[in-house]
């Protein structure tokens, strides 16, 4: 049986539509969908794909990353 990893990610609406999904943990995903559901299945797939490429390079898998989201506020 194949190890389950779980990693956050932080899903982005775009302002022409769609999404798209970082994932702090591996910086290297940067994906998107159309929908929510499209976005994070192509995240999945992603994160799958790296994961299997570290394991190649005989790399272990990077810890979850816990990110919190601030407000900056800026006068312009």
């Amino acid at each position: 049986m194949a190890a389950s990893y779980s990693y956050s990610v932080i899903l982005e609406p775009q302002e022409g539509g769609g999404f798209t999904v970082l994932v702090p943990a591996l910086p290297e995903v940067v994906t998107e969908g159309d929908t929510e559901q499209e976005a994070l299945a192509n995240a999945e797939e992603a994160i799958r794909a790296i994961l299997e490429y570290r394991r190649e390079q005989g790399m272990a898998p990077p810890s979850d990353a816990h990110p919190e989201i601030r407000h900056v506020t800026v006068a312009a």
